[in-house]
């Protein structure tokens, strides 16, 4: 049942989910494609699509009513020198990362419309962040599923070693106590 509504529903999940925040989902989604309940390259785009829109988004609304946002949530003013430092000393490299940054998943999108970053430049590396980001994070979730399909198997292994370490310890104990008792003259101890 799960299955087939994460099969029927989960790109929509992922398009949703990544227009905000949606690291969550797309561990999620990575996983259910891990699982084969989604297909990999198809989360990757159409949460890059969703991150894409949603930052883009933001950064019209900081272009349109940034001054205002800026003024009305603190939130932003703190994080708006920081936001100014990233983007004069590594504008680029910031602008492709602002997503991974904690803190700034949201806020940095809005500051950035704010400053005097052209939109066709933000538009570009919005895109090749999202496609990083997308891949990165979903990727992260579907190595989660092989993770916990090797611990699985591993644990058939380990229950077996374990069940044979017990066995092996009783036996020695056993022995022990028995060869113990007959040095001493005693009489079993069972």
């Amino acid at each position: 049942m799960i299955g087939s509504f994460v099969a029927s529903y989960g790109y929509l999940a992922v398009f949703a989910g990544t227009l905000l925040e949606g690291e969550t989902i797309l561990i999620a989604a990575g996983f259910a494609a891990h699982r084969g309940l989604l297909d990999l390259p198809i989360v990757i785009l159409v949460a890059m699509f969703g991150g894409t829109l949603g930052d883009q988004l933001a950064f019209v609304l900081g272009r349109w009513k940034g001054d205002v946002l800026i003024e009305r949530f603190p939130a932003l003013a703190m994080h708006k020198p920081r936001v100014h430092e990233l983007l004069e000393r590594h504008a680029i490299l910031f602008i492709l990362t602002v997503r991974f940054l904690y803190g700034l998943r949201i806020a940095g999108p809005v500051l950035l419309g704010s400053s005097r970053v052209p939109m066709l430049h933000f538009a570009i590396l919005n895109l090749i962040g999202a496609g990083l980001w997308a891949s990165v994070v979903s990727g992260a979730g579907y190595l989660f599923g092989q993770a916990i399909n090797a611990l699985i198997t591993d644990l058939k292994h380990i229950e077996e070693a374990v069940l044979i370490a017990i066995l092996l310890g009783g036996g020695l104990v056993w022995f022990w106590r028995k060869a113990r008792s007959h040095a001493r003259g005693s009489p079993d101890i069972e």
